[in-house]
């Protein structure tokens, strides 16, 4: 059976400031969905383990939500992963076949920082698995680096939230970084469609989506990927 280990955020504040942040629910439900949908094992975990926290801004009433956060809403299974994961250093790695990165601007304050996240992600790079994220989740490629110390995202093709779009939702002073920019600072080939609209995009193992809308392409590129190497 494939496996995939999803890493969510645990930040739940916009530091210095107060401001709630969280995961993007989307970007979690809907790849967790379709993977679980697929016949895949998903083991959901976050940065330190514990709730993983939701920003409110992602959930709304009852029947005004993306499909997977309506299903999620009904689902008392997946409200409980939620509300108690392990910390994903607690995990044993071997045996996943990918892991997965839902964003969220929590992300853009916990991802970064973490050592071994990126010793994860460069671990899986590196053995050929599938290294996917989604909006802000590509903020947990920034540290990892290639076995030469250069970036990992140098020289491939990458997509992430873009600059226009931190600035249209007004949050491109509170994050610690612009993503986007970011990543061209690193070397890497930042491609983008349209603002909130669907895009994502593969480059050898790693898969990458732009924003909210891209949650379910992304999530198709890694089922693609997956089948792939089954082959």
């Amino acid at each position: 059976m494939t496996r995939i280990l999803m890493i969510a955020t645990s930040a739940d504040r916009m530091i210095p400031g107060t401001e709630p942040t969280g995961v993007w629910l989307e970007e979690l439900t809907t790849p967790y969905y379709a993977f679980r949908d697929s016949g895949a094992e998903v083991t959901l975990a976050s940065i330190r383990g514990g709730a993983i926290p939701v920003d409110q801004r992602s959930v709304n009433a009852d029947g005004e939500n993306d499909a997977s956060v309506e299903r999620y809403l009904k689902d008392e299974a997946l409200k409980a992963e939620i509300a108690s994961t392990p910390a994903f250093t607690s995990i044993d790695p071997d045996g996943y076949d990918a892991v997965f990165l839902p964003g969220g601007h929590g992300t853009m304050f916990d991802y970064p920082v973490s050592e071994e996240l990126a010793r994860l992600v460069e671990r899986f790079d590196r053995e050929g698995k599938i290294v996917a994220a989604v909006c802000h989740g590509p903020a947990g490629l920034v540290s990892a680096k290639k076995p030469d110390g250069t970036p990992l995202v140098a020289g491939r093709r990458v997509a992430a939230f873009t600059d226009s779009e931190e600035r249209a939702v007004g949050l491109d002073n509170a994050v610690p970084f612009l993503l986007e920019t970011r990543m061209k600072e690193l070397g890497a080939k930042h491609e983008a469609g349209p603002d909130f609209q669907p895009f994502a995009l593969r480059d050898g193992n790693m898969v990458t989506g732009q924003n909210p809308a891209s949650a379910t392409r992304t999530a198709q590129l890694v089922m693609e990927v997956l089948k792939e190497k089954a082959a």
